[in-house]
């Protein structure tokens, strides 16, 4: 199988990158900025077409996992041009190029396509995003929805790994090295979600791939929680001190976009047809240890 990967140097593709390669899978990996790690590295600009159609004639890819967003929150919503160009319109050019070289497409999208009033949304329920980056990804979907008949969009929640991604720490890997050099941190009681570890989703994704499976499927992991309890359960794994972690509330964190407070994400569908299950927080949290130790 040949994989074309956008988005090849951050968090998650990187991770599903280097997991195909292992496979011995053709990856084809795209970066804008940071290199892409694992796989062939392709150099490729959401908002520039040309370089959209370099990178599929040098891939020739039969299946494409489009990773690459602005996935800043309030950056989207401070720079709306730059988000809609590269969330919607980018994914607008990578589906469209899917349909021309007949590629299965999967989409990575959010559960903040939900408004967070309810929590433990499922595929059938309705999105209403509160924030623009929100919009934008639920934007995108409707794009790959009306452009291709087979495609499949994952929506995820809160991803974390082992190893920081494009210049970037994640939430996870940001709490342990606080609380390693002693530092206290302050963490949010009130916004839950379904943390995901980057491996779990990556080996979830590439069932998708493997099997065709289309359709809507809400890959995360399996517990809902907080990212106050969250970074209590690292601690504690991790055996570090967890009366650093200060809890607060949502509305004392200087944030420019509104963040809904439950999204999340009811991952049953997954659990009932994947052989790659998605994991509870402590699988998890004990596989990132694991890959930290290794």
């Amino acid at each position: 199988m040949k994989i074309l990967v956008t988005g090849g140097s951050g968090l998650l593709g990187s991770r599903i990158s280097e997991i195909a390669v292992n496979r011995g899978y053709d990856v084809y990996s795209t970066y804008n900025t940071h290199y892409s790690p694992h796989g062939i590295p392709i150099k490729m600009n959401l908002m520039d077409e040309g370089s959209c159609k370099s990178a599929f004639q040098k891939a020739d890819p039969e299946v494409v996992i489009h990773c690459a967003a602005l996935t800043n929150v309030d950056l989207c919503e401070t720079n709306k041009d730059a988000a809609w160009k590269i969330n919607v319109e980018g994914t607008r050019k990578i589906a469209e190029l899917c349909k021309h070289y007949g590629c299965f497409l999967i989409l990575i999208s959010t559960d903040y396509v939900f408004d967070g009033v309810k929590g433990l949304y499922s595929e059938a329920d309705k999105p209403s995003p509160i924030n623009y980056y929100g919009y934008t990804k639920l934007k995108a979907e409707g794009v790959v929805k009306e452009t291709l008949r087979e495609y499949c969009i994952a929506r995820t929640s809160v991803i974390f790994g082992s190893r920081p991604a494009a210049g970037k720490i994640n939430f996870a890997l940001w709490v342990l090295e606080s609380l390693k050099s002693g530092k206290r941190v302050n963490i949010v009681t009130d916004q839950v979600n379904s943390p995901t570890l980057n491996s779990n989703l990556a080996n979830m994704l590439i069932e998708i791939a493997e099997r065709r499976l289309t359709g809507i499927y809400h890959l995360a992991g399996s517990t809902p929680i907080s990212r106050y309890d969250f970074a209590t359960l690292l601690a504690q794994e991790f055996k570090l001190n967890k009366e650093l972690i200060q809890p607060t509330t949502s509305d004392k964190i200087d944030w420019i976009a509104r963040r809904p407070k439950n999204t999340s994400l009811d991952v049953t569908k997954a659990s009932n047809i994947l052989n790659n299950r998605p994991m509870s927080i402590r699988e998890a949290i004990r596989e990132l240890r694991k890959e930290l130790e290794s």
